[in-house]
């Protein structure tokens, strides 16, 4: 039969208009919190709902808005809310008015209970081994240890984007030196620009997952898998596997370009997972891709193969069972 997990599949797509790098979290009393990247890079905005397709019409409320100069003045990208030793906190990418590309990653923390409600304040940027281009930060426990996953211009050589791995001493330290992860080795990873970027953690069937986006964000944006078995150290590189061609890419037929910057979360049964991602309904983009607004958040239902492996599936093709 068709649609039968929790009508997930009957939700309209794309399912929040112009809102890039979704990302989604279910709290611990079960509602859904929302927030994502806005078309004017100028704020950061959070939405909550008992229902994953109630959050489409939730209000929108601005928790957080750039500064008029300096560090976290431009390009507010990517943010992410997280429940960390009873605290809620919101991990986000910024930039300069004056050096617009200076872009690292920042923290704020919430100083009381209703993230929606209570006072946002900033508790700085999050220092890595060295300084550059770094944003999409995205954090996970596994067996007692808290890990940060980002990404980050190497310096020197050929210019990149690579993923950057590192334990966490705090919410808001990080335990280096970090290790690198993946680099944009494919053909796949490099059309337009060297990227990965965009991580997300799924922790399934015995395997750490992490799902990233690479090459440009035009309709080349598609995305990628790295897994390594729970019992790997994480902090070694040599412990990650990745894919060698892209799991979740454009499909014309479906209008779906340059698809990415995922997250995941489940159906209010906890039953089903669920990828929350962004893609435009067309190929082209005014005048560049970062100016086009018109990335909208999508969902999909994610299924797994008999060996535990995901399925990335389209999210117009429901399963007949």
């Amino acid at each position: 039969m068709l649609c039968n997990e929790n009508d997930l599949c009957r939700i309209p797509q794309p399912f929040i208009q112009q809102r890039a790098d979704p990302w989604i979290l279910r709290a611990d009393d079960g509602s859904y919190l929302f927030t994502a990247s806005v078309p004017e890079h100028d704020r950061i905005e959070l939405r909550r709902s008992a229902t994953l397709a109630g959050l489409a019409q939730a209000e929108a409320v601005t928790v957080w808005r750039k500064h008029e100069s300096g560090p976290m003045s431009w390009h507010v990208w990517a943010p992410e809310i997280h429940r960390l030793d009873g605290a809620w906190w919101i991990y986000f990418a910024a930039g300069e008015r004056e050096r617009i590309w200076n872009i690292r990653i920042w923290a704020l923390k919430c100083m009381g209970q209703d993230p929606l409600k209570d006072e946002w304040v900033e508790r700085g940027q999050i220092k890595t081994d060295f300084d550059s281009f770094s944003l999409d930060a995205t954090t996970f426990q596994h067996r007692g240890a808290r890990y940060m996953v980002w990404a980050q211009k190497t310096i020197g050589g050929e210019e990149s984007s690579d993923l950057y791995i590192a334990k966490m001493r705090s919410p808001t330290e990080l335990e280096l030196p970090a290790t690198r992860i993946s680099q944009p080795t494919e053909a796949w990873e490099r059309v337009g620009f060297n990227v990965n970027e965009g991580p997300a953690v799924l922790i399934r069937h015995g395997r750490i997952w992490i799902s990233y986006s690479a090459s440009a964000t035009d309709e080349n944006y598609c995305m990628g898998l790295l897994w390594t078995d729970e019992d790997a150290d994480l902090l070694d590189a040599r412990s990650w596997t990745k894919s060698s061609v892209p799991v979740f890419s454009t499909d014309a037929a479906l209008k779906r370009f340059g698809p990415g910057h995922n997250s995941f979360t489940v159906t209010e049964d906890g039953g089903t997972d669920v990828m929350v991602y962004h893609a435009r309904e067309y190929a082209g983009t005014y005048p560049s891709p970062l100016a086009d607004p018109n990335r909208h958040a999508r969902l999909t239902r994610l299924d797994w193969d008999t060996a535990g492996r995901p399925i990335f599936r389209d999210d117009r093709k429901p399963t007949v069972e």
